[in-house]
């Protein structure tokens, strides 16, 4: 376990070091507050809920949504009480204001790829790849602001596609079954 947490630790110093540079420090605060509270993604959802056409992506990637957050910010966060990356280790530069919950695993990045897994399954490809570009990049930025460990990361991007693929699944069931009514 030591070995995880310094090389998550060293990767952060990296970025840090080597990635970030003050030119890209406003995109990267900008690309990471889309996360926040998953309010991007709610938001599109409830947009592709009004057509039609859209409805079922729409609810799909809600129940993805949703899913995540339970097992990552409901349970998992609480259960595992990681601390953040920039309480721990030195010299890591923080560039967010602090965060109010814990590290493991990043709900940003859970409920990006919750989403955007859901799109990736249920709308054309011109539209769900920069969806899932936009969801890697925030996930990324995570790590560039310094609130998580790589490993956080990681595992809220499993989670979420998890999320994704228990709601497509959920979705595909309620279909099957009210078309047999």
């Amino acid at each position: 376990m030591d070995f995880l947490l310094n090389l998550d630790g060293n990767i952060l110093l990296w970025i840090q070091e080597y990635i970030r540079q003050d030119w890209m420090d406003g995109l990267w605060k900008g690309i990471t507050m889309l996360g926040d509270s998953g309010w991007f993604w709610i938001v599109l959802s409830l947009l592709l809920m009004i057509p039609r056409r859209t409805r079922w992506i729409g609810i799909t990637s809600l129940g993805a949504v949703v899913i995540g957050a339970l097992i990552t910010n409901v349970t998992l966060k609480n259960l595992v009480a990681r601390t953040r990356p920039y309480e721990v280790i030195d010299g890591l530069v923080l560039l967010i204001e602090k965060q109010g919950d814990y590290s493991f695993p990043s709900g940003h990045t859970c409920a990006s790829f919750a989403a955007a897994g859901v799109y990736w399954r249920m709308m054309p490809k011109k539209y769900s790849v920069p969806l899932m570009i936009l969801a890697a990049l925030i996930a990324c930025s995570r790590l560039y602001v310094g609130v998580h460990y790589p490993s956080d990361v990681l595992a809220g991007l499993a989670i979420g596609l998890f999320g994704a693929w228990a709601a497509w699944q959920l979705q595909k069931y309620v279909r099957t079954h009210r078309e047999r009514e």
